[in-house]
């Protein structure tokens, strides 16, 4: 779709060149969101593609995924045999049930700042325990884990001017056993419900709900709980208003598949059925 309201286009190639930021600006990654509908408050893209941000660097202290890696750069990402968590990436980035043109467009960073719920870039990086840099105007940065980034839908913890810059994810949760499952209403339908669970070499537990909630919900353990401590986790943790109201699903219907895949999790990964 033609922005008709758009009456100029910045190409910053360096940070300096980012700012100022005004209202009517947007940020332009892959545009996959921009360019679907009507955007009459805008005036002016700031189109990031000139950066050359490394769309992906491995070191040992992880995965760093630039803002502005496409979804499709990192489905073909080849990650060291060390990280069996890693199979997640795959997961998740079909969890989009996208065209072609959009696996090869849509940004990772672009999905979270969007921050709906059945985001799948959420879904796979807060449940690796991923951390949001974040860069201000004012040449500071400030990192953020993803669970605290997303605030709800369409809701972010970006301040006026600010971008995401990267995406970091830790050797140790890269390293961990992991179990995915994922609902939607029809067979090509978007995430109704996805969670994820993770099993570290210390024992620790831990279950990330998204899709069915307003925003991303993290549980840890000790070590692999029992069914009933689950079960009442998810209740204290997760308010029947919490889960997410759309044509995807209704809160019963999500809130009842998010204990049963917690469930299925749990068992997947050792707790006794």
């Amino acid at each position: 779709m033609d922005i008709n309201t758009i009456t100029s286009v910045r190409r910053p190639r360096t940070r300096g060149e980012l700012w100022p930021f005004q209202d009517g600006d947007a940020w332009l990654g892959g545009g996959t969101w921009l360019f679907s509908e009507p955007q009459p408050k805008l005036g002016r893209l700031i189109d990031l593609s000139k950066l050359d941000w490394p769309s992906l660097t491995v070191s040992d202290q992880g995965l760093s995924i630039a803002a502005t890696c496409r979804v499709a750069t990192l489905d073909a990402f080849e990650p060291p045999p060390a990280w069996p968590a890693a199979r997640l990436i795959g997961s998740c980035c079909r969890a989009f049930l996208a065209s072609f043109k959009i696996w090869n467009m849509a940004t990772v960073g672009g999905n979270l700042c969007m921050s709906l719920p059945a985001g799948p870039m959420i879904s796979l990086t807060a449940a690796l325990d991923g951390i949001c840099t974040v860069w201000s105007a004012d040449g500071s940065e400030r990192t953020v884990p993803v669970v605290d980034f997303v605030k709800g839908p369409l809701d972010n913890a970006l301040r006026p001017g600010e971008i995401l810059r990267r995406i970091d994810l830790p050797w140790e949760a890269l390293t961990r056993r992991t179990a995915f499952r994922r609902a939607s209403l029809t067979p090509l339908g978007r995430s109704g419900v996805l969670l994820i669970g993770s099993l570290a070499a210390s024992g620790a537990f831990a279950l990330t709900v998204t899709a069915s909630t307003r925003r991303p919900v993290q549980l840890a353990f000790k070590g692999c709980p029992t069914a009933a401590d689950l079960s009442q986790r998810l209740e204290t943790s997760i308010p029947d208003a919490f889960y997410y109201d759309d044509l995807h699903g209704r809160p019963d219907w999500r809130r009842h598949m998010t204990q049963l895949f917690a469930e299925e999790i749990r068992q997947e990964l050792g707790g006794r059925p």
